[in-house]
């Protein structure tokens, strides 16, 4: 492949790939995604049935294509599985009759939106993981027991979750997309951005979570696909490094690659080259006095583009109440927020504010963008890897001993130092879905009984042979010590043991979302047939050539050729 055919493949960073800003071909595939699943039965164009707007609009169709690299087939299998996940569960009746009081214990729980925006416009969340502790949890599963939300499809505790996202995609996205200060007004927003602040939390405590983290995880994956931008995780505790390698292993490779992990010298300079300093949270290095579980500190802009009805008074300024959100548009064209759900078990309809700017539904989804236009690309200059400011892997201690208590991490000698950030990098794109997993490796399928396989060398000398997870890394031979009496389990053992299972929960969920098959063999599992099928050939001139013009081209020129060759 010639370099003029690297060169062609675009970034997945907004706005590039986003509506307004496609390529030709990228444009062919959204029209053949729409034809595809209009066919199918899963979307209906503008004027049909009777519909002013399209069932779906393009940003939102968008979304689906960049997770399945503009591949129309593979979309529809992803965006038929959600659309069924959606009607199961009764997603839009019930967001707007969700009990607000179960919708603020949530809220209270999870990424919370500042009320402030990056750089580009889009939102910025933040998320103390401390605040799910033991307690907190015990009281919150209470809650959900005694609650009204239930789901013969999802557990009630992933339902509520889901509001959240609900509310991200159905009022803060297209209120940041109404706002047009922004370099691209007409390219609607269409992720976040997110400040994980996991200081203050025990290797326990993530080990407790680490279930219900996974399944959060999937699911959103599977069915709010490419809303994430990117997550800065600042406050890591010593053991992080450790645990690092077990933890990345919850996310697909593209959304790792999206994770910065600061220590306290980069937080301030870091998060300033994304996020103005006065939309940064005070105790993160910038100036707003936003504190974890306040409701939204809206910014100037967004404030001043809303003309209020019944707001929340928080510290003397104007914001939205909690509980459900969404967007209506009446017969003369205003646009309003309506506070919806359930107060003391009555419906709850509310006008908050409404814009004060004539915008309409369409423009703040982006229906009323008919032309591409291509973007510079000194434009993504912003646009970095994660990776250069993550620990280096490391193997989990075979004689590590069990933290004393729930909030002491290991010793030292069982960590290494947060790597001090380098340099950012140029990158491009944003997050693939778990779907596609890391199948293609040149020692993919290489087991044919599956794995681990135990390789006698004889006198004594055993190894075991484990296949990888991530592209390019080679088959591990691992020595294998002589059997000793079993002993109770520590924390780090078990998590050991959680590893392989959590690969194989992933693998086997977004498998069954997709309708296609994962490609990661998890430790002790076997492959399909398909995979045992499967041998592994000798690289060709053409594509060790290929590796070096791959090698020798920019970061955001690979990823996208990365992303069309699968």
């Amino acid at each position: 492949m010639a370099d003029a055919a690297l060169k062609r493949i675009e970034s997945f960073q907004y706005p590039a790939a986003h509506l307004g800003h496609l390529t030709e071909n990228q444009q062919a595939a959204l029209e053949s995604f729409k034809n595809l699943c209009q066919d199918e039965g899963y979307y209906k164009p503008a004027q049909v049935g009777g519909r002013p707007e399209p069932s779906h609009d393009d940003e939102t169709m968008l979304r689906y294509l960049r997770a399945r690299r503009f591949n129309p087939t593979d979309a529809f299998a992803q965006f038929k599985d959600t659309e069924e996940w959606r009607k199961e569960n009764n997603l839009v009746e019930w967001y707007d009759t969700i009990d607000v009081k179960e919708y603020d214990d949530t809220r209270r729980l999870y990424p919370q939106w500042t009320g402030r925006r990056d750089r580009r416009g889009i939102p910025v969340y933040v998320f103390e993981v401390a605040h799910l502790n033991a307690k907190n949890m015990s009281a919150y599963d209470k809650s959900i027991a005694n609650g009204a939300t239930v789901s013969h499809k999802v557990s009630p505790k992933m339902l509520r979750l889901f509001a959240l996202y609900e509310n991200l995609t159905r009022f803060v996205m297209p209120l940041c997309s109404a706002i047009t200060d922004r370099t691209h007004p007409e390219t609607p927003i269409s992720q976040s951005n997110n400040i994980v602040d996991i200081s203050k939390v025990g290797i326990k405590q993530f080990w407790n979570l680490k279930g219900h983290m996974q399944d959060a995880s999937t699911l959103a994956t599977a069915h709010y696909p490419e809303t994430l931008d990117r997550i800065f995780i600042i406050g890591a505790p010593s053991f992080f490094p450790t645990v690092w390698g077990w933890v990345k292993r919850w996310f697909d490779p593209i959304t790792v690659s999206k994770i910065f992990i600061l220590s306290h010298a980069d937080m301030k300079p870091t998060l300033e080259k994304y996020i103005d300093p006065a939309n940064i949270p005070k105790k993160y290095g910038g100036e707003l006095d936003f504190e974890f579980g306040m409701m939204p500190i809206l910014e100037p802009a967004i404030e001043n583009a809303l003309k209020w009805d019944h707001p929340t008074i928080q510290g003397g300024s104007r914001t939205i109440p909690t509980g459900p959100i969404k967007w209506e548009e009446s017969a003369d064209g205003t646009v309003t927020a309506v506070a919806v759900g359930t107060e003391n078990k009555a419906p709850r309809r509310s006008v908050v504010a409404a814009l004060a700017h004539p915008v309409s539904i369409k423009a703040m989804h982006g229906s009323l963008v008919t032309s591409n236009t291509p973007i510079a690309e000194d434009e993504l200059a912003l646009t970095t890897a994660g990776t250069a400011t993550q620990p280096p892997d490391s193997a989990i201690p075979e004689n590590a001993e069990e933290p004393a208590g729930e909030e002491e991490p290991p010793s030292a000698s069982e960590t290494l130092p947060i790597r001090e950030n380098k340099a950012l990098e140029d990158r491009a794109g944003t997050s693939s879905t778990r779907y596609e997993q890391q199948s293609m490796t040149h020692a993919h399928g290489q087991l044919a009984e599956g794995t681990p396989a135990v390789n006698d060398h004889g006198f004594g000398d055993k190894t075991v042979t484990m296949e990888p997870s991530t592209v390019g890394q080679a088959p591990k031979d691992v020595s294998v010590p002589p059997a000793e009496e079993p002993a109770a389990p520590g924390y780090l053992e078990q998590a050991k043991g959680a590893v392989g299972s959590a690969a194989a929960v992933v693998t086997s969920a977004a498998g069954n979302a997709a309708g296609v098959v994962g490609g990661v063999l998890p430790v002790g599992g076997k492959g399909s047939e398909e995979t045992k099928a499967e041998e592994v050939k000798e690289k060709t001139e053409e594509e060790k050539e290929q590796d070096r013009r791959v090698d020798a081209a920019k970061p955001e020129i690979v990823e996208g050729f990365l992303r069309s060759n699968p």
